[in-house]
């Protein structure tokens, strides 16, 4: 088994005293685990940062087996992120879902362009809007999409205005208004595939997909809500003083 491929590394486990354990998520290849032997020496520790893009190649003699890996810098992104708290509060839950929700060695090639674009845009003044598109997508990507082409009480395809935290679907503003403080607002700027929306557009669609992540896959499995996920609102919230009484 041997492969070459880009990614962006999402974890790291330290292997004896100057080995790795590193987890990539790679354009073609998926989720891959691997094992970098003797690489923690002062001259590579900006290779090994989390969020970093490298080329890899792999090795395992048996396809069940750990692979080798031996890994090149293609762009040290890392370094965007660690100027701003934000955005490295972004970067932890991006890398911490990713490898608690993607399986290993599956085929994320269309996913793997919308973290592209996270990555590529995260110096951009909109970059909390690529990072919430990831949110919306892996949903998708995992099977538990949301349905929002039409109302799930009327049938209706307009003045879509809510989203039922039960069903996933779709509610318009007339059939959703009595029940409008229980329901999440309408992700109309993801829909229209609109990249600079408001701030409390953006809030609004991580409160919902941080619901349905939680309900319809760690809770599902059994799993702990990733811990940095679960303090990201927050944080953007406090930066931007957002407010927390929407829908």
């Amino acid at each position: 088994m041997q492969f070459s491929d880009e990614g962006y590394i999402i974890k790291m486990r330290r292997h004896g005293e100057s080995s790795l354990i590193l987890t990539v998520l790679t354009r073609h290849n998926g989720k891959v685990v691997g094992y970098v032997k003797n690489c923690l020496h002062k001259k590579n520790l900006g290779i090994y940062q989390l969020g970093n893009s490298i080329n890899l190649n792999a090795y395992a003699r048996l396809e069940d087996n750990l692979y080798s890996f031996h890994v090149d810098l293609l762009r040290p992104d890392a370094v965007n992120f660690l100027s701003s708290p934000e955005r490295l509060a972004a970067l932890g839950a991006l890398c911490e879902l990713c490898n608690d929700c993607l399986p290993e060695k599956e085929d994320t090639e269309s996913f793997f362009n919308i973290i592209d674009n996270f990555f590529k845009h995260i110096l951009e003044d909109n970059w909390k809007t690529y990072y919430s598109y990831f949110e919306f997508y892996l949903l998708d990507y995992l099977g538990i999409g949301l349905d929002l082409s039409e109302c799930s009480a009327t049938g209706s395809r307009t003045d879509l205005k809510y989203v039922s935290p039960k069903s996933g679907k779709a509610v318009c503003a007339s059939a959703g208004e009595p029940y409008k403080n229980r329901l999440f607002a309408y992700p109309r700027y993801i829909v229209e595939k609109n990249y600079f929306p408001g701030n409390n557009e953006i809030d609004n669609v991580l409160k919902m997909t941080e619901f349905f992540l939680n309900k319809n896959f760690f809770q599902l499995h059994g799993l702990k809500f990733p811990e940095n996920r679960a303090n990201l609102r927050n944080k953007l919230m406090n930066k931007h003083n957002f407010s927390d009484s929407g829908i």
